[in-house]
């Protein structure tokens, strides 16, 4: 590797020399030039101008305001909408597992219970639905479902899903 040839000593970091002395290149005017404007503009501002302005800096200042005191008060009443929420969702679980319970309880105390398990209740109902005829299917799923459109209340909107249960088990699909 070769070194690279030594620059002129007047065009080092990009500067240019007029007279010996060094002055830095700018695309924009100068920090000098940009005050001297700043001043010119502000000396031939018209005074409604410059009212304008200072009663708009005050109408900003005062929205800037209200819209923190609205964003704290959305942000207390969010708080309370999500215990409140995080009540409901704990006494729903609360009832769906003492619900569970029962429904439990009711399994184990049918006869053979400890034999069958749900492992082998499904596998009975299966077992069951291959030796049906074809089309009975539906029966046994009709069984299963909870038709009743006002027994949940909390739940999904499942209304379409049981007109499309109800209509397959009117017309089978044919194979």
């Amino acid at each position: 590797g070769q070194a690279a040839p030594p620059e002129p000593a007047g065009f080092q970091n990009g500067g240019a020399t007029v007279n010996g002395d060094v002055f830095q290149e700018s695309n924009g005017p100068t920090d000098a030039y940009a005050a001297i404007a700043k001043a010119d503009r502000l000396t031939q501002e018209p005074e409604s101008i410059r009212k304008w302005r200072e009663e708009q800096k005050k109408r900003l200042e005062e929205l800037d305001a209200a819209s923190k005191v609205t964003e704290q008060e959305w942000r207390e009443k969010a708080k309370k909408d999500l215990e409140e929420w995080n009540l409901r969702q704990n006494e729903q679980m609360e009832k769906n597992w003492a619900n569970n319970r029962i429904a439990d309880k009711a399994f184990y105390q049918q006869p053979d219970a400890d034999v069958i398990g749900y492992v082998a209740s499904e596998e009975a109902f299966l077992k069951e639905s291959k030796e049906e005829t074809p089309g009975s299917e539906w029966e046994k799923v009709a069984q299963l479902c909870d038709f009743n459109p006002k027994s949940s209340k909390q739940s999904k909107d499942v209304s379409r899903m049981r007109s499309v249960l109800i209509s397959l088990k009117q017309t089978p699909l044919s194979r």
